[in-house]
Protein backbone atom coordinates (compact mmCIF):
# COMPACT_ATOMS: atom_id res chain seq x y z
CA UNK A 1 0.00 0.00 0.00
CA UNK A 2 2.80 2.07 -0.38
CA UNK A 3 3.29 5.24 -2.61
CA UNK A 4 5.14 8.24 -3.36
CA UNK A 5 2.75 10.12 -5.73
CA UNK A 6 -0.99 11.06 -6.26
CA UNK A 7 -1.12 9.10 -9.42
CA UNK A 8 0.22 5.78 -7.37
CA UNK A 9 -2.37 6.63 -4.66
CA UNK A 10 -4.99 7.57 -6.84
CA UNK A 11 -4.64 3.96 -8.75
CA UNK A 12 -4.97 2.26 -5.14
CA UNK A 13 -7.77 4.24 -4.07
CA UNK A 14 -9.55 3.03 -7.45
CA UNK A 15 -8.46 -0.43 -7.37
CA UNK A 16 -9.12 -1.17 -4.03
CA UNK A 17 -12.47 1.04 -3.83
CA UNK A 18 -11.20 3.20 -0.84
CA UNK A 19 -11.35 6.75 0.29
CA UNK A 20 -7.32 8.53 0.30
CA UNK A 21 -7.23 7.98 4.37
CA UNK A 22 -8.31 4.69 4.38
CA UNK A 23 -5.31 3.63 2.24
CA UNK A 24 -3.33 6.50 4.46
CA UNK A 25 -3.85 3.52 7.63
CA UNK A 26 -3.17 0.75 6.02
CA UNK A 27 0.22 2.94 4.35
CA UNK A 28 1.13 3.97 8.41
CA UNK A 29 0.36 0.20 9.70
CA UNK A 30 2.03 -1.49 7.29
CA UNK A 31 4.86 1.19 7.71
CA UNK A 32 5.16 1.50 11.58
CA UNK A 33 3.45 -1.71 13.08
CA UNK A 34 0.72 0.38 14.59
CA UNK A 35 -2.61 -1.26 14.69
CA UNK A 36 -5.15 0.88 12.91
CA UNK A 37 -7.17 1.82 16.52
CA UNK A 38 -3.76 2.75 17.41
CA UNK A 39 -3.47 5.46 14.49
CA UNK A 40 -6.98 6.46 15.39
CA UNK A 41 -6.21 7.27 18.43
CA UNK A 42 -3.02 9.27 18.00
CA UNK A 43 -4.86 11.56 15.70
CA UNK A 44 -7.99 11.98 17.77
CA UNK A 45 -5.23 12.98 20.11
CA UNK A 46 -4.17 16.15 17.66
CA UNK A 47 -7.75 17.03 16.83
CA UNK A 48 -8.55 17.38 20.58
CA UNK A 49 -5.16 19.71 20.46
CA UNK A 50 -6.78 21.16 16.92
CA UNK A 51 -10.23 22.26 19.83
CA UNK A 52 -8.41 23.48 22.32
CA UNK A 53 -6.50 25.87 20.30
CA UNK A 54 -9.33 27.60 18.85
CA UNK A 55 -11.15 27.36 22.19
CA UNK A 56 -8.14 29.12 24.17
CA UNK A 57 -7.86 31.58 20.76
CA UNK A 58 -11.18 32.89 20.88
CA UNK A 59 -11.85 33.20 24.56
CA UNK A 60 -8.33 34.06 26.54
CA UNK A 61 -6.94 37.09 25.74
CA UNK A 62 -3.78 36.71 24.20
CA UNK A 63 -0.95 38.73 23.01
CA UNK A 64 2.13 37.58 20.71
CA UNK A 65 5.33 37.51 21.62
CA UNK A 66 6.19 39.96 18.94
CA UNK A 67 3.47 42.58 20.74
CA UNK A 68 2.19 42.36 16.86
CA UNK A 69 -1.31 40.70 16.54
CA UNK A 70 -3.82 39.32 19.65
CA UNK A 71 -7.32 39.50 19.83
CA UNK A 72 -8.30 39.72 16.06
CA UNK A 73 -9.86 36.06 15.81
CA UNK A 74 -12.09 37.33 18.68
CA UNK A 75 -12.94 40.54 16.66
CA UNK A 76 -13.71 38.35 13.18
CA UNK A 77 -16.29 36.07 15.59
CA UNK A 78 -18.01 38.77 16.97
CA UNK A 79 -18.89 40.61 13.75
CA UNK A 80 -20.15 37.59 12.30
CA UNK A 81 -22.32 37.03 15.35
CA UNK A 82 -22.91 40.66 15.56
CA UNK A 83 -23.41 42.32 12.19
CA UNK A 84 -24.38 40.49 8.56
CA UNK A 85 -21.30 38.76 7.19
CA UNK A 86 -19.93 39.37 4.30
CA UNK A 87 -18.74 36.05 3.71
CA UNK A 88 -21.11 34.29 5.24
CA UNK A 89 -21.36 32.70 9.00
CA UNK A 90 -19.19 29.64 7.98
CA UNK A 91 -16.56 31.22 6.46
CA UNK A 92 -16.52 33.39 9.31
CA UNK A 93 -16.25 30.71 11.48
CA UNK A 94 -13.60 29.13 9.62
CA UNK A 95 -11.50 32.27 9.04
CA UNK A 96 -12.13 33.35 13.12
CA UNK A 97 -10.81 29.93 14.27
CA UNK A 98 -7.76 29.62 11.69
CA UNK A 99 -6.36 33.17 13.24
CA UNK A 100 -7.18 32.05 16.80
CA UNK A 101 -5.20 29.12 16.40
CA UNK A 102 -2.46 30.96 14.42
CA UNK A 103 -2.60 33.64 17.40
CA UNK A 104 -2.25 30.75 20.10
CA UNK A 105 1.20 29.77 18.41
CA UNK A 106 2.72 33.05 18.12
CA UNK A 107 1.83 33.58 21.85
CA UNK A 108 3.61 30.09 22.62
CA UNK A 109 0.80 28.18 23.48
CA UNK A 110 0.30 24.57 22.04
CA UNK A 111 -0.86 23.65 18.91
CA UNK A 112 -0.64 20.65 16.11
CA UNK A 113 1.47 22.14 12.78
CA UNK A 114 -0.34 21.02 9.94
CA UNK A 115 2.18 20.58 8.40
CA UNK A 116 3.84 23.70 9.97
CA UNK A 117 3.53 26.32 12.71
CA UNK A 118 3.31 29.09 10.55
CA UNK A 119 0.26 27.41 8.52
CA UNK A 120 -1.18 25.65 11.75
CA UNK A 121 -4.34 27.62 11.90
CA UNK A 122 -6.06 26.24 8.38
CA UNK A 123 -6.79 23.26 9.09
CA UNK A 124 -8.47 23.31 12.46
CA UNK A 125 -10.30 26.18 11.24
CA UNK A 126 -11.65 24.67 8.50
CA UNK A 127 -11.98 21.21 9.44
CA UNK A 128 -13.97 21.56 13.00
CA UNK A 129 -15.99 24.62 11.20
CA UNK A 130 -17.42 21.68 8.40
CA UNK A 131 -17.84 19.33 11.35
CA UNK A 132 -19.60 21.73 13.36
CA UNK A 133 -22.03 22.96 10.27
CA UNK A 134 -22.59 19.30 8.96
CA UNK A 135 -22.70 17.46 12.39
CA UNK A 136 -19.90 15.05 11.65
CA UNK A 137 -18.55 13.27 14.60
CA UNK A 138 -15.34 13.64 15.35
CA UNK A 139 -14.68 9.58 14.21
CA UNK A 140 -15.46 11.04 11.08
CA UNK A 141 -13.30 14.30 11.67
CA UNK A 142 -10.06 11.89 12.61
CA UNK A 143 -10.33 10.45 8.88
CA UNK A 144 -10.35 13.86 7.61
CA UNK A 145 -7.33 15.00 9.29
CA UNK A 146 -5.62 11.74 7.80
CA UNK A 147 -7.09 12.54 3.98
CA UNK A 148 -5.34 16.18 4.81
CA UNK A 149 -1.91 14.16 6.30
CA UNK A 150 -1.58 12.44 2.94
CA UNK A 151 -1.64 15.39 1.31
CA UNK A 152 0.96 16.79 3.72
CA UNK A 153 3.28 13.33 2.95
CA UNK A 154 2.83 13.54 -0.97
CA UNK A 155 3.71 17.54 -0.58
CA UNK A 156 6.99 16.81 2.03
CA UNK A 157 8.08 13.51 -0.56
CA UNK A 158 7.96 16.05 -3.68
CA UNK A 159 8.81 19.37 -2.94
CA UNK A 160 8.84 21.42 0.47
CA UNK A 161 6.23 22.79 3.12
CA UNK A 162 8.99 25.22 4.68
CA UNK A 163 8.60 29.07 4.14
CA UNK A 164 12.22 29.06 4.12
CA UNK A 165 12.70 26.68 1.17
CA UNK A 166 9.33 27.33 -0.72
CA UNK A 167 7.68 30.25 0.09
CA UNK A 168 4.50 31.18 2.07
CA UNK A 169 2.96 28.83 -1.33
CA UNK A 170 4.66 25.86 0.37
CA UNK A 171 3.40 26.84 3.51
CA UNK A 172 -0.37 28.01 3.95
CA UNK A 173 -0.66 26.42 0.58
CA UNK A 174 -0.05 22.97 1.59
CA UNK A 175 -2.14 23.80 4.73
CA UNK A 176 -4.86 24.87 2.58
CA UNK A 177 -4.43 21.60 -0.05
CA UNK A 178 -4.79 19.57 3.27
CA UNK A 179 -7.61 21.45 4.04
CA UNK A 180 -9.77 20.95 0.89
CA UNK A 181 -8.64 17.23 0.41
CA UNK A 182 -10.39 16.43 3.82
CA UNK A 183 -12.92 18.40 3.30
CA UNK A 184 -14.67 17.10 0.06
CA UNK A 185 -13.74 13.46 1.68
CA UNK A 186 -16.12 14.41 4.31
CA UNK A 187 -18.30 15.52 2.18
CA UNK A 188 -18.33 12.17 0.60
CA UNK A 189 -16.10 13.16 -2.90
CA UNK A 190 -14.17 11.16 -4.56
CA UNK A 191 -10.21 10.60 -4.20
CA UNK A 192 -10.21 12.20 -7.46
CA UNK A 193 -11.71 15.24 -6.59
CA UNK A 194 -9.74 15.38 -3.21
CA UNK A 195 -6.85 15.55 -5.33
CA UNK A 196 -8.46 18.45 -7.73
CA UNK A 197 -9.47 20.52 -4.81
CA UNK A 198 -5.54 20.28 -3.31
CA UNK A 199 -3.99 21.29 -6.85
CA UNK A 200 -6.50 23.89 -7.50
CA UNK A 201 -5.63 24.92 -4.06
CA UNK A 202 -1.79 25.51 -4.57
CA UNK A 203 -2.69 26.84 -8.05
CA UNK A 204 -4.57 29.80 -6.26
CA UNK A 205 -1.50 31.26 -4.11
CA UNK A 206 1.76 29.62 -6.75
CA UNK A 207 4.25 31.99 -5.89
CA UNK A 208 3.03 33.60 -2.56
CA UNK A 209 6.22 35.04 -1.03
CA UNK A 210 7.24 34.43 2.94
CA UNK A 211 7.87 38.03 4.32
CA UNK A 212 7.72 37.58 7.63
CA UNK A 213 7.91 40.98 9.61
CA UNK A 214 10.93 40.80 12.34
CA UNK A 215 11.13 37.53 11.43
CA UNK A 216 8.20 36.60 13.30
CA UNK A 217 5.40 33.91 13.01
CA UNK A 218 2.80 36.65 13.51
CA UNK A 219 2.57 39.41 10.29
CA UNK A 220 1.42 39.25 7.57
CA UNK A 221 0.72 34.83 8.76
CA UNK A 222 -2.33 35.29 10.68
CA UNK A 223 -3.64 36.61 7.62
CA UNK A 224 -2.64 34.24 5.04
CA UNK A 225 -3.71 31.64 7.69
CA UNK A 226 -7.12 33.61 7.61
CA UNK A 227 -7.37 33.12 3.54
CA UNK A 228 -5.49 30.00 3.23
CA UNK A 229 -8.64 28.81 5.11
CA UNK A 230 -10.96 30.47 2.43
CA UNK A 231 -8.95 29.02 -0.32
CA UNK A 232 -9.59 25.41 1.36
CA UNK A 233 -13.24 25.99 1.18
CA UNK A 234 -13.28 27.72 -2.04
CA UNK A 235 -11.40 24.80 -3.60
CA UNK A 236 -13.59 21.87 -2.07
CA UNK A 237 -16.46 23.67 -3.31
CA UNK A 238 -15.50 23.52 -6.75
CA UNK A 239 -14.20 20.13 -7.03
CA UNK A 240 -17.28 18.56 -4.93
CA UNK A 241 -19.08 20.69 -8.02
CA UNK A 242 -17.26 18.75 -10.39
CA UNK A 243 -14.47 21.50 -11.40
CA UNK A 244 -11.21 19.13 -12.31
CA UNK A 245 -7.91 20.64 -12.38
CA UNK A 246 -6.65 20.38 -15.97
CA UNK A 247 -3.08 20.53 -14.48
CA UNK A 248 -2.57 16.94 -12.24
CA UNK A 249 -1.80 17.39 -8.55
CA UNK A 250 1.82 16.18 -8.92
CA UNK A 251 2.68 18.61 -11.65
CA UNK A 252 1.04 21.40 -9.44
CA UNK A 253 3.47 20.02 -6.60
CA UNK A 254 6.53 19.82 -8.65
CA UNK A 255 6.07 23.29 -10.14
CA UNK A 256 5.52 24.69 -6.61
CA UNK A 257 8.82 23.38 -5.53
CA UNK A 258 10.62 25.16 -8.49
CA UNK A 259 8.75 28.27 -8.58
CA UNK A 260 9.85 28.39 -4.71
CA UNK A 261 13.51 27.63 -5.26
CA UNK A 262 13.04 29.96 -7.85
CA UNK A 263 12.33 32.61 -5.34
CA UNK A 264 15.61 34.94 -3.97
CA UNK A 265 16.28 34.70 -0.33
CA UNK A 266 14.95 37.65 0.69
CA UNK A 267 11.47 35.95 0.09
CA UNK A 268 11.99 32.83 1.46
CA UNK A 269 11.43 33.72 5.59
CA UNK A 270 14.46 35.48 5.88
CA UNK A 271 12.59 38.91 6.98
CA UNK A 272 14.68 40.52 4.27
CA UNK A 273 12.50 41.49 1.83
CA UNK A 274 8.75 42.30 1.13
CA UNK A 275 6.51 43.65 3.67
CA UNK A 276 9.12 43.09 6.03
CA UNK A 277 11.27 45.88 4.61
CA UNK A 278 8.27 48.16 4.16
CA UNK A 279 9.38 51.71 6.51
CA UNK A 280 6.81 50.11 8.89
CA UNK A 281 8.03 46.86 8.62
CA UNK A 282 11.59 48.08 9.63
CA UNK A 283 10.05 49.99 12.12
CA UNK A 284 8.18 47.51 13.82
CA UNK A 285 11.25 45.12 13.94
CA UNK A 286 13.22 47.94 15.80
CA UNK A 287 11.18 48.52 18.28
CA UNK A 288 10.08 44.83 19.20
CA UNK A 289 14.45 43.95 19.21
CA UNK A 290 15.12 47.02 21.33
CA UNK A 291 12.93 45.96 23.67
Amino acid sequence: MNFTKASELLELCNKHNKKIFEIMIERESFLTDMSKEDIIAKMQISLDIMKDSIEKGLTEDIKSMGGLIGGDAKKVMERSKTSRSVCGTLMSRAISRSMAVLEVNASMGKIVAAPTAGASGILPGVIITIGEEFKIEDRELVNGLITASTIGMLISKNATVAGAEGGCQAETGSAAAMAAAAVVELMDGTPKMALDAAAICIKNILGLVCDPIAGLVEVPCESRNAIGAANALISAEMALSGVKSIIPFDEVIDTMYKVGSSLPMELRETALGGLAMTPTGKKLQKQIFDN
